[in-house]
């Protein structure tokens, strides 16, 4: 990338400056919601990544800022998937991705917040480049994420995209400015989902054991970053983390997710979270629209 003139004459910087990706290539609207700050190829369907992310966050950071949240890693590591669609797979601007399945192992011990923002590396393997037409039309790949040296995460996504005119096919004519979302039912309290504010909570007290409506805030501004004509995938992944939670009566702390997204969820449409406890404490979370389910995610956990 050429140097801008500007930067190139502060020699006396000790450090290399720094600056995320441009958002539209993560399908962010806000910089703050941008954690790559570069990338390279490293070999075929190779690449390094390189990410900060911060020392607060309204959802990525616990309520103490001791710790970065499993699913900081997950959005991380979404946002390669992006990044390198557009980047390096020809994949235009515009075009609309579909998550299909996000798994993710993380270790709590390499996740605490230190003095500064941290830097994570991430290895990125694509594969399974699937084509139509000769170009690529949906990928899966696999992370490591270091941190400092020490693995935190891995991960594996598959993600598939299709261009403006087949998406608007595909979604009947719903857009962001003709689908609008349910009133906003009454919250859990934050503690029972491990959450500091309420308007953060994306559940609704039980309507019976085990069994939650998902709160859907369009004006949140982070799982809404910019207007969607969907209930997002990070959106269900956070209802899986507050329902896995909740069943183990806050006992113990999610540490990894195998998330499987079926079709999208509307947001005209109530969505029904369950949860059900297996012995080795795995929560199996199922969320559904009208009897069928939209995501499965079944959610590791660990005694607190």
């Amino acid at each position: 990338m050429p140097q801008l003139p500007q930067l190139a004459e502060l020699s006396t910087a000790t450090e290399p400056l720094t600056a995320t990706v441009p958002r539209q290539l993560v399908h962010r609207a806000a910089v703050a919601e941008t954690f790559l700050t570069g990338w390279r190829r490293t070999g075929p369907d190779l690449f390094g990544v390189s990410a900060q992310w911060p020392r607060a966050h309204q959802l990525h950071v616990s309520a103490d800022r001791s710790a970065h949240e499993p699913l900081l890693v997950a959005e991380t590591v979404r946002q390669c998937g992006a990044l390198l669609a557009h980047t390096e797979y020809e994949v235009p601007l515009g075009h609309q991705f579909v998550l299909q399945e996000l798994r993710l192992r993380t270790r709590p011990e390499h996740l605490a917040v230190g003095p500064v923002p941290a830097e994570p590396e991430l290895a990125i393997a694509v594969f399974d480049i699937r084509r139509r037409a000769g170009r690529p039309h949906a990928i899966r790949y696999n992370a490591d994420v270091r941190l400092g040296g020490a693995r935190v995460a891995t991960a594996h996504v598959a993600v598939s995209w299709t261009g403006p005119s087949v998406y608007r096919r595909l979604r009947g004519g719903r857009t962001p400015a003709n689908v609008s979302a349910l009133p906003l039912p009454p919250a859990l309290p934050p503690e029972a989902v491990d959450r500091a504010l309420p308007a953060d909570v994306v559940l609704a007290p039980p309507d019976r054991p085990g069994r939650w409506q998902l709160r859907v805030d369009t004006a949140h501004p982070v799982f809404f970053d910019h207007p969607l004509d969907h209930v997002p995938g990070m959106l269900l992944l956070e209802a899986a983390r507050q329902a896995a939670g909740a069943a183990c009566a806050g006992e113990r702390t999610p540490v990894s997710f195998h998330a499987s997204f079926h079709r999208y969820a509307e947001l005209d449409l109530p969505t029904w979270v369950e949860a059900e406890t297996g012995a080795d404490g795995e929560v199996t979370v199922v969320g559904r629209q009208v009897e069928s389910p939209v995501f499965e995610c079944r959610v590791g956990t660990v005694a607190r």
